[in-house]
């Protein structure tokens, strides 16, 4: 799985999710757009400041640009009669994105020889980064901070990455399929990282 699949399908993923998110707040055909934009390549731009590295490469990569906006406008102009059955793809085009981002953002941490604190925040703001900034625009707290587990498995591809125990094409389809599956597991059983207040609570404090 080439850095050309992951950065398309992850751009793909993350366009569509935006939209559907922009199409939720009843936002316009220019809401979307910049929803959709900042959920595909906001975390990608944020990696990349916090590395030190240059974000004109973000810029010039004019055929995602061009793919990220037919999947933008295919999205909002769905069929509205249809477009109820199209969100609840969300979560999974979320998923996807994540694990696309999250394995990509860790490769380019490592093509740097940066170190595995380095690899391991590359991955999570480049699944993440883009859905914190969404989210801040849509008028919404950032699903990575309370709901279902999801920077976690971003964290834990970039890890795996970083020590070096990931690699060849074929496991990193695998490590692909199974970020995909652990965050939808993730939202289907409602599993949830320890909650402060919820802490509290069963040590009788409240």
């Amino acid at each position: 799985m080439t850095w050309d699949v992951l950065d398309i399908m992850g751009a793909i993923a993350f366009g569509i999710n935006g939209t559907l998110v922009a199409s939720e707040e009843n936002y316009d055909l220019l809401g979307a757009y910049i929803l959709g934009f900042t959920t595909a390549f906001g975390g990608g731009v944020i990696r990349n400041l916090l590395l030190g590295v240059s974000v004109e490469g973000i810029w010039i990569q004019k055929s995602l640009f061009i793919i990220a906006f037919v999947s933008i406008t295919f999205t909002f102009f769905f069929p509205h009669k249809w477009k109820h059955h199209f969100k609840h793809s969300a979560v999974f085009f979320d998923a996807v994105g994540l694990a696309a981002f999250a394995i990509q953002g860790a490769n380019y941490a490592v093509s740097i020889d940066a170190p595995v604190i380095a690899v391991v925040t590359a991955a999570v703001l480049t699944g993440a980064g883009g859905g914190i900034v969404r989210d801040l625009l849509a008028g919404r707290k950032p699903v990575i901070f309370y709901s279902e587990i999801y920077a976690l498995w971003a964290a834990l591809a970039g890890l795996f990455i970083g020590l070096d125990w990931i690699s060849g094409p074929y496991v990193v389809t695998v490590l692909f399929i199974a970020l995909i599956i652990l965050r939808l597991a993730s939202i289907y059983y409602k599993w949830t990282l320890p909650h402060y207040f919820s802490a509290q609570k069963r040590n009788g404090f409240y």
